[in-house]
């Protein structure tokens, strides 16, 4: 049965890192960043905008889904409302998939340290990420999914957990919503 992983989180969280680790260990697998999706210059967000990243978004997740050489679908983006979450999966050719739904959380004062340090090392932009994924934290609590604390976890550890999860916690898996959480 194939598996569908969605990684969700505020900036500087680990999604990248964790995905691209979880992208090493889940074969035969493949990896869609949402914000590769996203990528424009200059980057509007409009309603527009945000129908074709949604666009891009399910066409590449059915794809890979849809893919006999693929088992392990990886999903990593922000996913902080339950609303962007459902609007993904309805449009996924879900038949023989489970579904896991993470949200990586971090303490307020790790999250700050590693967008200073991408921000310092060029990695990302000053314009404002950290007020964003500060507000943005306090929202995974309440979206019913499986949560990975990443604040004293490097990426391979956080991957780690959740592998443990697909592997020992496969109550959490709902089928086709996501929706049970748990805490890992």
């Amino acid at each position: 049965m194939k598996r569908l992983l969605l990684i969700g989180g505020p900036m500087g969280v680990g999604k990248s890192a964790v995905c691209e680790r979880l992208l090493e260990r889940l074969r035969p697998g493949a990896y869609l960043d949402g914000d590769w999706c996203w990528r424009r210059n200059p980057s509007t967000v409009t309603p527009e905008a945000k129908a074709m990243v949604l666009d891009n978004i399910c066409a590449v997740l059915g794809r890979f889904l849809a893919s006999p050489e693929v088992e392990y679908v990886i999903f990593g983006w922000v996913l902080h409302q339950r609303e962007t979450i459902d609007a993904i999966l309805a449009r996924l050719p879900l038949a023989g998939v489970e579904v896991f739904c993470f949200s990586l959380t971090a303490p307020e004062e790790a999250l700050l340290t590693r967008l200073r340090g991408d921000i310092a090392a060029g990695r990302r932009k000053n314009d404002g990420v950290e007020v964003r994924s500060l507000a943005y934290r306090p929202l995974y609590a309440g979206l019913g999914t499986i949560l990975i604390e990443t604040g004293e976890r490097t990426p391979d550890e956080a991957a780690g957990a959740i592998c443990a999860c697909l592997a020992e916690r496969r109550e959490f898996a709902s089928g086709t919503d996501g929706k049970d959480g748990g805490t890992a």
